[in-house]
C-alpha cells in the first residue's frame, strides 16, 4: 500500500472514530448515569439523517435544516423519555432491551412509510464541497475533513460541559452513585433528562454529519449502534474521555484492518487464500481488540470513577 492511500485510509479511521464518538458519548453517558440500556440511540442516529434530508427539502439550506433537526432530534429525545423511556427506569434490564428494541421498529418502519425504502441522500454545503490537497498526489473532501473538525468540536464541549459546569458535575457523581444523588437534593429526573435529551441530539448531529457521505436508509443506525457498543464497553462505560479514545482505536482499526488485512495475509499465504482470509480477518479485528482490552482491563481503559 502507498503512502498516500494509508493516509487517505487513516483520515478515514479518524472520522469514523469521531462519528462514533458523537453516538458512543451520549450511549455511555446514558448507561453509565442511569444503568439503562438503550437500543434504540442506533434510530436516533438514523432519525438524525433523515430529519436533516426532510428540512433540506423543505429549506433548501444545510444550515438551516441541520439546527432544525438537532432540535427535533432533542424533542424526539425527550417524548421518547417522557413516554417511554421514564417507566422503564426501574425495571430489569431485560425489559429495557425488549421496550428499546420496540422502539427501534416504530422509528424504522415509521421511516420507511414516510419516506420509502430506497436510499436517500443530502447535498454537502457548497462552500464545503470539492476537495483540498494535503499532500503531493492527495486531495482529501472538505466535507470528511469538516466531520472530523465537528467531531473533535463536539468532544472539546462535551469534556467542558462534563468537566467544567455544575451540569457536568451532577452526571458525573450520577456516574459514580445516582442513587446518593438523588438523597443529596439532586433532581434526579431533570438530570435523567437532560442526560437523553444531549445523548439523542449527539446521535442526530451524528446521523446529519453523516447523511452527505453514506446512504440515507432505515437501517443505517444497525451497525453503527455495535460499534458503539464496543466503543464504551472499551472505554469504559460512563467515561466520555474512554469513549473518545476508544472510538477513535476502533475507527483506525476498523479502517486501516480492511485497507490492510489483505496485504498482510498475502505475504504468509497465496494470492486467492489471502482474498479470502483477509476480509473475513478485518471484519473480526475490532472485536479482538475488544477482547484484548477487556482481558488486561476488566472495566475498560476509564472506567467511570477514573475518568
Amino acid at each position: 500500500m502507498s503512502l498516500t492511500l494509508l493516509a487517505v485510509q487513516a483520515l478515514n479511521g479518524l472520522q469514523l472514530g469521531l462519528l462514533l464518538f458523537l453516538i458512543a458519548a451520549g450511549l455511555t453517558l446514558v448507561f453509565g448515569v442511569m444503568d439503562f440500556i438503550n437500543l434504540a440511540h442506533g434510530a436516533q442516529y438514523m432519525t438524525g439523517a433523515y430529519l436533516a434530508v426532510f428540512f433540506y427539502g423543505h429549506t433548501g439550506h444545510f444550515g438551516a435544516a441541520l439546527a432544525l433537526a438537532l432540535l427535533a432530534a432533542l424533542a424526539l429525545g425527550l417524548v421518547l423519555e417522557a413516554l417511554v423511556w421514564r417507566r422503564l427506569y426501574d425495571r430489569p434490564h431485560l425489559d429495557q432491551v425488549l421496550a428499546t428494541f420496540g422502539v427501534i421498529l416504530i422509528l424504522t418502519e415509521g421511516a420507511r412509510a414516510l419516506f420509502g425504502p430506497s436510499p436517500l441522500s443530502l447535498p454537502r454545503p457548497e462552500i464545503l464541497s470539492g476537495a483540498v490537497p494535503l499532500m503531493a498526489g492527495l486531495n482529501y473532501p472538505v466535507w470528511r475533513l469538516a466531520i472530523i473538525a465537528a467531531g473533535l468540536a463536539a468532544a472539546l464541549g462535551l469534556w467542558l460541559m462534563v468537566a467544567r459546569t455544575r451540569l457536568g458535575m451532577q452526571v458525573r457523581a450520577g456516574a459514580d452513585d445516582a442513587a446518593m444523588i438523588g438523597a443529596l437534593g439532586v433532581d434526579v429526573a431533570r438530570l435523567f433528562r437532560a442526560v437523553f435529551g444531549l445523548g439523542a441530539m449527539l446521535a442526530g448531529f451524528a446521523g446529519v454529519m453523516a447523511a452527505p457521505v453514506l446512504a440515507v436508509e432505515p437501517d443505517m443506525g444497525d451497525g453503527v449502534l455495535i460499534l458503539a457498543f464496543v466503543v464504551i464497553v472499551i472505554g469504559g462505560v460512563g467515561s466520555i474521555r474512554g469513549a473518545f479514545i476508544a472510538a477513535l482505536m476502533v475507527g483506525l482499526v476498523d479502517t486501516l484492518g480492511r485497507s490492510l488485512s489483505t496485504d498482510v495475509a498475502r505475504l504468509f499465504l497465496s494470492p486467492a487464500a489471502a482474498n479470502d482470509a483477509g476480509p473475513a480477518v478485518a471484519s473480526m479485528l475490532v472485536y479482538v481488540l475488544m477482547a484484548a482490552v477487556l482481558f488486561a482491563r476488566p472495566q475498560g481503559l476509564f472506567p467511570a470513577r477514573a475518568g
